[in-house]
Order: structure tokens, then C-alpha cells, then sequence
């Protein structure tokens, strides 16, 4: 990929003040897009703004709680007034649930996992649908998770939530295919060096899995690619 191939075209990537949705953000910015930098927390995506700057890329901070009812509503409103299409859409935003037997699941935890991981994603696809319309050939990327596809005991309420992920993804490839230029594509990072992975295995050498570069790299290069909608891949150790 060049330095110029995505130049003009404009990416918003949530989650991106570290780990995956950060290396992806660099990635971009070093490929041409102006992105835009969604995460809860200003001072973390100021310092991803400050790496592209430095690389000599471009891009706008977006402090938002995902999370919060209203909220992309209003990120969707401030950035589509400033740019009415959006050419590329990454969903990496996510929250990983207590791993726990199901029965012994907390309600409070579940539902955050769902609003998060599942219900910010379809508001997201819904407040965005507009302006990815208006590119010419727009992308949706969503970062899932093996456990979505493949069941695994104590990530019930992680693996249900991607599982869900997954599903409002496929269907809305489904739904635009035909009728609009978008492309969607899910993909499943596989083991990488993230602070989701240290927590969920405290015990693993962080060395011994790759580094969200190469994911980032993989999904940059999606972002050019004709690829068949709805489209899945998993991102193997290199």
C-alpha cells in the first residue's frame, strides 16, 4: 500500500486510544485518511493525535462514552456537519465481560457488555449509515472475536455479545448490498498484544502473540480492497 492511497478519504475508528484501534489509527494516517480518533478518554487519544502529527498525518479527537445514550447521536451530528461522507468506519470499541460460568454471570456486567459491544454498534451503523452512503465506496469494519463463532466456557457473556456483533454486521452487508456501494467486513484479530488479551490472560508472555500492527496493517489494506460483502477473514500470527 502507498502512502497516498487513501489520501481525501475520511475514517473514523472507535476505540482508538490504544492497542488495535490506535496501531489502526497510525495506519491510516500514514496511508492518506484524515481520522478521527473516538475513545472515552481525551488525554490518551491526544497522544495517538500527536503520533500522527508527527508521522505528518491529520487528525480530529473525538472524546466520546459510546456507552452513553445520546452520545453517538451527537458525535454523528458534529462530524457529518463537518464532513457529510465518511468513506471508512471502524468498530473496535469493545468491553470485555468478568469470565465467569454463565450461571454465575452479573446482570450489571452483561448488559454492559451488550451496550457496548451490541447496541453502540447498531447505533453507530445507524447514525453513520447516511454519510457512508454518500461515499463512493465506503467500508465498515468491525473487529470481532473467535468466541463469537466458537462458543467457549467462562466467555459466555463476551462471546454473546459478539456473537450479536457479528449478526448485526452480516445483516446490514446484507441489507445495503445492491443498493449502495458500502462493503462490509468482520474481522477477528486472533491473538494480539492488547490490554483486553493481558486481562483475559494474565499468565501469557505478551511477546509470544503479535502486535496490533499487523492487524492494523490488515485492515488498512481492506479498506482499498473489493472484497465480497459481507466479508470475514481472521487475522493469523505472521
Amino acid at each position: 500500500m502507498t502512502m497516498s492511497s487513501l489520501t481525501g478519504q475520511v475514517a473514523l475508528v472507535t476505540g482508538a486510544s490504544r492497542g488495535i484501534g490506535a496501531a489502526t489509527a497510525r495506519a491510516l494516517a500514514a496511508a492518506g485518511a484524515h481520522v478521527v480518533l473516538v475513545a472515552r478518554t481525551a488525554r490518551d487519544l491526544e497522544a495517538v493525535e500527536q503520533d500522527i502529527f508527527d508521522a505528518g498525518g491529520t487528525a480530529t479527537i473525538a472524546p466520546c462514552d459510546l456507552a452513553e445514550p445520546e452520545a453517538i447521536g451527537r458525535l454523528a451530528t458534529a462530524i457529518t456537519t463537518r464532513w457529510p461522507a465518511l468513506d471508512l468506519l471502524v468498530i473496535n470499541a469493545a468491553v470485555l465481560p468478568v469470565l465467569t460460568p454463565v450461571w454465575q454471570i452479573e446482570p450489571r456486567d452483561l448488559n454492559r457488555g451488550l451496550l457496548l459491544n451490541v447496541a453502540a454498534t447498531q447505533a453507530l451503523i445507524a447514525c453513520f449509515h447516511a454519510a457512508l452512503r454518500k461515499a463512493p465506496a465506503a467500508r465498515v469494519i468491525g473487529v470481532t472475536s473467535s468466541v463469537g463463532a466458537s462458543p467457549r466456557a467462562y466467555w459466555g457473556a463476551y462471546g454473546a455479545s459478539k456473537a450479536a456483533f457479528d449478526n448485526l454486521l452480516d445483516a446490514y452487508a446484507q441489507e445495503v448490498r445492491g443498493m449502495s456501494a458500502i462493503r462490509v467486513a468482520i474481522v477477528d484479530p486472533g491473538a494480539t498484544r492488547t490490554a483486553m488479551r493481558a486481562k483475559a490472560y494474565p499468565g501469557e508472555d505478551p511477546a509470544s502473540v503479535k502486535a496490533p500492527e499487523v492487524v492494523a496493517a490488515r485492515l488498512v489494506a481492506l479498506a482499498s480492497e473489493e472484497f465480497a460483502s459481507p466479508h470475514r477473514e481472521r487475522v493469523e500470527n505472521t
